[in-house]
């Protein structure tokens, strides 16, 4: 389960700002990569425990989901 807390920009986009994993909050520290999909916006997200995660958020079900998790030094190149 994950629950995403956001900011909503000026643009009124909203942006991660911490995660809820299970009981488990994580302060996102830097957003690395953004980007869109016919379906769903995805975040490359870097967390204050050190670890990178790609959520990705459906607009139509109003739903995040965390598609990929990496634990600090073992991401590999690229997107």
């Amino acid at each position: 389960m994950i629950r995403v807390e956001c900011y909503a920009g000026q643009r009124g986009e909203e942006t991660p700002r911490a995660l809820v994993i299970d009981d488990r909050r994580i302060e996102v520290v830097e957003v690395l990569d953004r980007w869109l999909a016919p379906d769903h916006r995805y975040f490359k997200l870097k967390g204050d425990d050190g670890d990178v995660y790609i959520v990705r958020y459906n607009e139509a079900s109003d739903e995040w989901e965390l598609t990929m998790f990496s634990r600090s030094g073992e991401w590999p190149r690229g997107r």
